[in-house]
């Protein structure tokens, strides 16, 4: 399964794991994995540890869930990135956005 969700044990922190390509192909699974989530979740992890690439629908996906998780406010952390997605990321400013590590 290209997306894996897993909650935190007090529920308010949201992890999505995103294995192999991050592209359009995983947009619904991606969109489902947070908005199916019930209003205790507010923190997002976004674990790329096991993402090999990602494009320009996974950018405009991570800021539909930005927009869904309250926009500015929004607690969202991208972690485990490897050289290449930490390159894209950072050339499209997302380091702004989110918090990456």
């Amino acid at each position: 399964m290209p997306i894996e969700t897993r909650r935190s044990d007090d529920g308010q922190t949201l992890t999505i794991r995103v294995e192999g390509r991050f592209d359009f192909s995983t947009h619904q699974a991606f969109r489902d994995a947070y908005e199916h989530s019930d209003a205790s979740v507010n923190r997002y992890v976004i674990d790329l540890s096991d993402t090999t690439y990602l494009d320009s629908s996974a950018l405009g996906m991570l800021l539909l869930l930005r927009d869904h998780a309250g926009g500015d406010s929004a607690s969202i952390s991208i972690e485990n990135c490897n050289s290449d997605v930490r390159r894209i990321l950072s050339i499209s400013n997302f380091e702004q956005l989110f918090s990456i590590c």
